[in-house]
């Protein structure tokens, strides 16, 4: 199929969630950029196509579509400042909070900057006077991007009749040719959308009863004794020990076992399995574990076993996300509810839902059956997975543990265990990256009423280590596990790594960084056991010490991978028995 085909299919998929969705119709306006989505607009006559010769006009036209059936009305328009004529009926749904779906066609980048025709700066156009702004790419047909395109018409169509109404942007680049090549693909060439006519990714208007969602997921939950729930980082007054009883309570009442990121807090349970990264690895269980529904609340795990699994099952996937954060990178999700996890959870445990004792008991004894494989491996030598786990194991419930991105973050994922009482998992996880990360341990030291604990590799070390002057401004007690492996270790993993000089240079970046300079520099306590016995030890003096104490493991990037490897296979070999 040519790109321009694969822009077409794409196009049609888009206008077809619309039309699932129930939007009041779409204008559109004379020119030749808009011509894919015109032409995919008007293909399948799901919903009203008007048009008007003048932009302003038809901002206007649409706002009145809009007011008069309370639905969504879609924008489109060439590129150019045939989108600027749109602002002032962007403004007044705006102001007015009134749902528009406002498409810009927009000349590719290549064709930007640099005179070409009818081209002017059309990123976030309308400033802070829409509710969000996405720049669309269609020029590749995958089953992915399929996906996609249908999970990003339904957010706009859903954005735009939130909590607080109002416009969304979506900015089109499309390149030529603009018409499909002849003969256009036929309907069996569109990625089917959901049954019965359901939009890809469908809401509950709960605006935050959870009575509301409750009647929406029971019978989700009732028709589904072989349930998982995915648990993952929720921030802030969300978060804490009313959700993690709740998930515990819903788990205990359904049989559905928790896949319970430490970030989560989740992480505590009979029924919260401590290691799926390790059990998704193994084909033989990723294929015969198959739920038939799914509930996530929190952020995505960072886990790709996890979410490779996911993407693949054939199962119902229920989102619970108070803030709309769309966190759903495989484009999966069935319904998305916009509640508090924890009181939607604790409605459906206080009601004994259809169980399959099998189902939870054998996703109970693999957990345990990696967790021995996983011990035997890892013995009592010191290693980073061994930190990782030391850590879980160790740690006061009152402590507060910070994690760097990572291979810290996926070591704690992966090799935490589950505990009797959880104890504060932290990470900044919002955009993945490593800066900051000390100086986030420092604040939350500062009012933590508990130890707290850094874990950090050596590069997010340097990239932050201006922040250690805290040690002598704030005084306040820190503990940081710094993991020296002398350059970002978990490039180690990838292909790249193979690229000897180039890699080296550009990529791992070994910092080479004089670690007892520079505790002597910031006034920090300096420890470097060489045993996991020794490092127990140092744990348990940082935690009860005052001041900053600097706990020094040095760790071999080749010896890393190659264990992680090994306890990716013993985990397998152990289900395989």
């Amino acid at each position: 199929m040519t790109a321009t085909n694969d822009s077409h299919v794409l196009l049609r998929a888009f206008c077809d969630e619309m039309a699932r969705c129930g939007i009041s119709g779409a204008v559109t306006s004379p020119g030749s950029r808009s011509t894919p989505l015109v032409a995919a607009l008007t293909a399948d006559g799901g919903f009203p196509v008007y048009s008007q010769i003048d932009e302003r006009s038809a901002g206007f036209f649409a706002l009145g579509l809009a007011k008069a059936t309370g639905r969504p009305a879609l924008l489109a328009c060439t590129s150019g400042t045939a989108a600027a004529n749109y602002l002032p009926a962007v403004i007044e749904a705006y102001e007015a909070r009134v749902p528009l779906i406002v498409c810009s066609s927009d000349r590719p980048p290549e064709l930007r900057g640099i005179g070409s025709g009818q081209t002017i700066d059309q990123i976030k156009l309308y400033g802070d006077n829409v509710l969000s702004f996405t720049e669309v790419g269609v020029d590749q047909l995958t089953a992915h991007n399929a996906r996609w395109i249908r999970s990003l018409a339904c957010r706009a169509a859903w954005t735009s009749l939130g909590q607080r109404r109002g416009p969304v942007h979506l900015n089109f680049p499309f390149r030529e040719p603009l018409l499909p090549k002849l003969p256009l693909p036929d309907e069996t060439a569109i990625e089917v959308g959901r049954s019965d006519r359901r939009p890809w990714t469908a809401r509950v208007e709960s605006f935050g009863d959870p009575q509301l969602a409750f009647e929406m997921l029971a019978p989700i939950v009732d028709s589904a004794p072989k349930g998982v729930v995915v648990a993952g980082r929720v921030e802030g007054a969300l978060n804490g020990p009313r959700l993690t009883a709740a998930a515990e309570a819903f788990s205990a009442a359904s049989g559905w076992p928790i896949l319970a990121d430490p970030l989560s807090g989740a992480r505590c349970s009979e029924l919260s399995i401590a290691h799926y990264d390790a059990l998704l690895r193994a084909a033989p269980l990723a294929l015969s574990a198959q739920p038939t529904a799914v509930l996530r609340f929190g952020d995505m795990p960072t886990s790709k076993p996890l979410r490779s699994w996911l993407e693949q099952l054939e199962a119902v996937q229920v989102l619970i996300d108070p803030e709309m954060a769309w966190q759903d990178p495989s484009q999966q999700i069935d319904l998305v509810i916009n509640a508090q996890p924890a009181a939607v959870l604790e409605l459906l445990a206080a009601r004994r839902a259809p169980a399959e004792p099998a189902w939870s008991a054998g996703w109970q004894q693999a957990d345990a059956l990696a967790n021995e494989a996983i011990d035997e491996v890892l013995g009592d030598r010191l290693s980073e997975p061994a930190v990782a786990r030391q850590l879980g194991a160790q740690l006061p419930s009152d402590a507060t543990l910070v994690v760097a991105s990572s291979m810290p973050i996926r070591d704690v994922e992966s090799f935490f265990p589950n505990r009797d009482r959880p104890v504060r998992v932290m990470s900044n996880r919002g955009g993945n990256g490593i800066d900051g990360t000390i100086a986030t341990a420092y604040g939350a030291a500062a009012v933590s009423d508990g130890p707290t604990v850094l874990m950090i590799g050596d590069v997010a070390f340097t990239h932050d280590i201006g922040s250690l002057i805290n040690s002598r401004r704030l005084g306040v007690p820190l503990t940081i596990v710094l993991i020296d492996n002398d350059g970002g270790g978990i490039f180690d993993f990838l292909e790249v790594s193979e690229h000897e000089a180039f890699y080296h240079q550009h990529v791992l970046t070994p910092t080479g960084l004089d670690v007892a300079g520079a505790a002597a520099a910031f006034g920090l306590h300096l420890l470097e056991p060489t045993t996991l016995d020794e490092f127990s030890a140092a744990l348990d003096y940082g935690v009860t010490s005052d001041g900053t104490q600097l706990i020094h493991l040095r760790t071999e990037r080749a010896a890393n991978v190659e264990l992680h490897r090994a306890l990716w296979n013993a985990v397998a070999v152990a289900l395989a028995r």
